[in-house]
């Protein structure tokens, strides 16, 4: 995760260290080395996305120095390398906040036993009632058939055995630590939420798409509100793509980050859009030759 980036890029290498020295721990050693189960902890799993997504952005702006966007946004913890690619925030000031963000969620996901659910072909509305039948939380609208629900384990796997009913062709539990974007992570709500009061903020020179509201946030008390509440509200995502596109002007999407989750997303919500994901040195160079 980013090892072949900091090889070929000093300034990526050198953008790693400092994120180790703020966070006070070698979080690249286990960016480039595992174990694979220390890096999918949720405290360790949120500081290597947010580093490793703004360092692809950077070292894509560093080989096309012309290139740039218009609106910028992230799916959960992504929404705060948008803003910091924005200008919202500090790279520095950004990663201090995602770890309390990472931490607090942690500390949540140990204190309380959670459980998340992908709902499978199932309208909107269907999944809504499903989740208030089970008295569990909808956490993530990913793209059209594809919902995700969250809460305490029992009333999960509750929700999974009721998912036909309610129009899904299936639903399958998730392996995650805890219930994400659900009353579950409210510790962690209030714990980021102080962070947040007590941060820098910037307007951001481009609107950014917040998770909870679908809409662009620009003035620093609305980011503030925004980023607090993704952690117990729902991510909308379907929506925040729909609205970059009719109300922004967005024609074309660059991904910046592990694998190609978001540009499957995409495809599903406007098979219309292009995508360009970077995460790596190879894809990298195919961005680079594209643009």
């Amino acid at each position: 995760m980013g090892k072949d980036l900091a090889a070929a890029d000093t300034t990526t290498a050198e953008l790693f260290a400092r994120a180790n020295e703020i966070l006070g721990y070698d979080l690249t050693r286990i960016m480039f080395d595992g174990p694979q189960e220390e890096l999918t902890r949720t405290a360790v799993a949120q500081p290597a996305l947010y580093v490793h997504g703004y360092a692809c952005w950077q070292a894509l702006k560093r080989r096309v120095p012309a290139l740039d966007f218009v609106a910028a946004a992230g799916l959960s913890l992504g929404e705060f390398t948008a803003h910091a690619v924005a200008g919202t925030f500090t790279f520095e000031d950004g990663l201090q906040l995602v770890k309390r963000r990472a931490e607090a969620m942690q500390k949540a996901c140990d204190e309380t036993e959670g459980g998340m659910a992908a709902i499978i072909g199932a309208e909107e509305d269907g999944v809504r009632a499903l989740a208030a039948a089970a008295d569990v939380d909808v956490a993530n609208y990913n793209s059209p058939g594809q919902i995700v629900i969250s809460g305490e384990a029992a009333k999960i796997a509750l929700a999974v055995g009721l998912a036909k009913e309610h129009g899904a062709r299936k639903a399958v539990e998730l392996t995650v630590a805890g219930a994400f974007h659900s009353r579950l992570m409210e510790s962690a709500y209030v714990s980021l939420k102080e962070a947040l009061a007590t941060t820098p903020m910037n307007t951001p020179r481009v609107p950014v798409v917040c998770n909870v509201d679908a809409i662009s946030v620009t003035e620093p008390d609305a980011i503030r509100n925004a980023l607090a509440e993704q952690v117990t509200g729902s991510v909308c995502w379907t929506d925040s793509i729909a609205y970059m596109v009719e109300h922004l002007g967005c024609t074309s999407f660059i991904e910046c980050g592990p694998g190609g989750v978001l540009a499957g997303l995409v495809a599903r919500i406007n098979k219309a859009i292009p995508v360009v994901s970077v995460s790596n040195c190879e894809t990298l160079e195919a961005a680079v030759g594209q643009f």
